[in-house]
């Protein structure tokens, strides 16, 4: 099965992508880090990307494509779980020929579906452990003892200098512009479906297993 999985920063989307390549051994096409890899190998693809970064210029929709595709050509397992693209309609458009050319169809597009407020508290609250790296939260986890680390017994802990309010509204701002060209295409087809991101982690995998059953027994 072939997937667009959606989600803004902090929605848990990298865990769910994760747990859908152990468990179902589907393969997560993230374009930042397929442009970075094929820029490194060296792939024809790659060379044409890099040399439009050093021009200093935006890789375009056709670059992007043909490494979208050269990666689908390449295999990907039980499926890809595409992740920051399409992000306009040019790329969904292109994305359907990408896939009918290999007889291939998109089968599902799954948003994490967060309330704003509860997920700035969620992200703003969080730190790790200096030593170890174990998380906790101001709220939801804090160290049994206090400034104390749970596994390490270290003393120090550390935040994300991006995890803020500001920061984190505006990511969300730039996730909603960046969505919503797309939401409607595949609303009209049938596509997209929503699952509660602010549910635990285990009950959203949950949530996502059922509506790929579903959809797999169409």
């Amino acid at each position: 099965m072939n997937i667009i999985l959606l989600g803004p920063p902090g929605a848990g989307k990298g865990t769910q992508a994760q747990r859908l390549v152990e468990q179902r051994g589907m393969a997560q096409l993230s374009t930042g880090d397929m442009l970075r890899a094929a820029v490194k190998a060296g792939t024809p693809v790659g060379l044409q990307a890099k040399a439009v970064m050093e021009a200093g210029e935006l890789v375009s929709d056709a670059i992007v494509s043909a490494l979208i595709g050269e990666r689908l050509d390449a295999g990907t397992g039980n499926g890809a779980i595409f992740d920051g693209y399409p992000r306009t309609a040019a790329q969904a458009e292109s994305l359907d020929g990408l896939l009918a050319e290999r007889g291939q169809r998109l089968d599902a597009v799954i948003e994490l579906d967060v309330n704003e407020d509860a997920l700035v508290e969620r992200i703003v609250g969080r730190f790790t452990c200096g030593n170890c790296g174990a998380g906790y939260h101001d709220t939801f986890k804090r160290p049994k003892v206090a400034d104390t680390c749970d596994v390490c017994g270290a003393h120090e802990f550390k935040r994300r200098p991006d995890d803020n309010e500001a920061t984190v509204r505006t990511r969300m701002a730039e996730y909603r512009a960046k969505t919503a060209p797309i939401i409607p295409i595949y609303e009209a087809r049938g596509l997209v479906a929503r699952v509660d991101g602010m549910a635990d982690m285990d009950a959203v995998t949950a949530q996502i297993a059922a509506i790929l059953d579903a959809r797999a027994s169409k």
